[in-house]
């Protein structure tokens, strides 16, 4: 559960590192993460897989429970290594994606104000001149 935690986690700040840099797109970010993540996460992952492979393939007295615990063991990393390399990316792109989707209003109404209070505009109403005849 832990090497599998970790490589999700992996993904996701590499992707968001890349996306925060400006340069790429969303979409182009969580690709760049994916690719920069998949070889460590391949050689990490088949190294445990391959690291229970003795207890899949036991014999002698309890290797039947040692035979189903390697089984498992196996089953469930490649489960999660498939989950990390395709499904945590797309989860990734479609929760930033909504999450920008809120903030667009609020970042362009921002940057307005503040171009308008630059370019010597005041969203105030223009003051009534006094007439100064005594």
């Amino acid at each position: 559960i832990g090497l599998a935690a970790k490589n999700a986690i992996l993904i996701v700040e590499f992707a968001k590192m890349e996306y925060d840099k400006g340069e790429l797109s969303l979409a182009e970010a969580t690709l760049k993460g994916a690719q920069l993540r998949l070889r460590p996460i391949l050689m990490t992952s088949f190294a445990f897989i391959l690291g229970c492979v003795p207890l899949a393939i036991a014999s002698g007295a309890g290797a039947l429970s040692r035979q189903v615990m390697g089984s498992a063991v196996i089953g469930g990393m490649l489960a999660a290594t498939c989950l990390a390399i395709f499904i945590i990316p797309v989860t990734f792109y479609v929760v930033e994606k909504i999450s920008h989707k809120g903030e667009a209003g609020v970042r362009s109404h921002a940057t307005g104000e503040a171009v308008a209070g630059k370019a010597g505009t005041s969203t105030r109403p223009p003051e009534k001149e006094e007439d100064g005849h005594a």
